[in-house]
């Protein structure tokens, strides 16, 4: 009897399945700065990732910038501003490299994939960032895609979006700066001081969730984890270890540092704004 041969619809094996991207805030940052500069009639706004692939597969994204584009009636996309842009940001950070693109609004579009096909020439398996700018209800919905090759045999018929593990961290002043961007609309941008007692409500209140869950495991309420366990032991540890004088004194000194500073810029202010005024009143004059 002959044999029957069976033409199998599959998804390609790719390395994308076990990949992860990590990105930095100024990327976030940086693109919702072009979204607000975009034209008034953009609805979005279209750019390129620039980072690297770091030794463990992850893609480290750094840096981008904002490419002109046009998605209405056709999907255009200006290739020489986006080289010209390329050349200039390598020569200020050579190790930077072409790793994906990014668009604003709520997951993958209709024109995505031709993008997606665009950058696919520019670098191997490119990551898809999409960055929520309404920010609704406060929160920022920032996602990871890849593209995924459908066949048939050896037949290629489409790609598929599928989304990857993003990171995104940020040291305290980061996440200060980002929680105030999440803000639909604020009154005014916090002082060095607001930001610091912000930072300080948040640790505390951190350290009374770890205070209540130690509790719960000495009296057996909760189930004990050996890796927070070792994670909190670890943390502990590298604590120096100060006396409460000393910490008092440490932290009085900083308090008193920042104070300056603000102090030296409140004079510099002060100082530019009489020069301002003494050059236009002699200009009067």
């Amino acid at each position: 009897m002959a044999a029957i041969e069976h033409t199998v619809l599959q998804f390609s094996t790719s390395p994308s399945s076990s990949l992860s991207a990590k990105v930095h805030p100024l990327v976030i940052f940086n693109i919702c700065d072009c979204y607000v500069r975009r034209p008034d009639q953009s609805e979005r706004v279209i750019g390129t990732l620039l980072g690297s692939v770091l030794p463990d597969g992850t893609v480290d994204i750094r840096n981008s910038y904002a490419v002109p584009h046009m998605s209405a009636e056709q999907v255009a996309l200006d290739i020489e501003y986006h080289h010209n842009m390329l050349i200039s940001h390598q020569k200020v950070n050579p190790k930077e490299v072409i790793v994906g693109w990014y668009s604003t609004g709520l997951g993958v579009t209709g024109g995505s994939a031709l993008f997606h096909e665009f950058y696919s020439r520019e670098a191997p398996n490119p990551v898809h960032l999409t960055v929520d700018t309404g920010f609704v209800n406060g929160a920022g919905t920032i996602k990871a895609y890849v593209s995924v090759n459908l066949s048939l045999g050896d037949r290629q018929l489409a790609a598929q979006f599928q989304e990857i593990p993003l990171d995104l961290r940020m040291v305290e002043a980061e996440r200060v700066g980002y929680d105030i961007l999440k803000t639909p609309m604020v009154d005014k941008l916090p002082t060095d001081l607001e930001g610091m007692e912000a930072s300080m409500e948040r640790l505390l209140a951190l350290i009374d969730d770890v205070y209540k869950y130690v509790d719960n495991v000495v009296e057996g309420r909760a189930e004990q984890d050996n890796t927070i366990g070792r994670f909190l032991f670890d943390t502990i540890a590298s604590l120096p270890k100060l006396s409460p004088s000393a910490f008092d004194k440490l932290i009085n000194d900083s308090l008193q540092d920042n104070l300056l500073l603000l102090y030296l810029s409140s004079i510099t202010r002060t100082q530019l704004t009489l020069a301002e005024k003494l050059n236009t009143a002699a200009q009067v004059l």
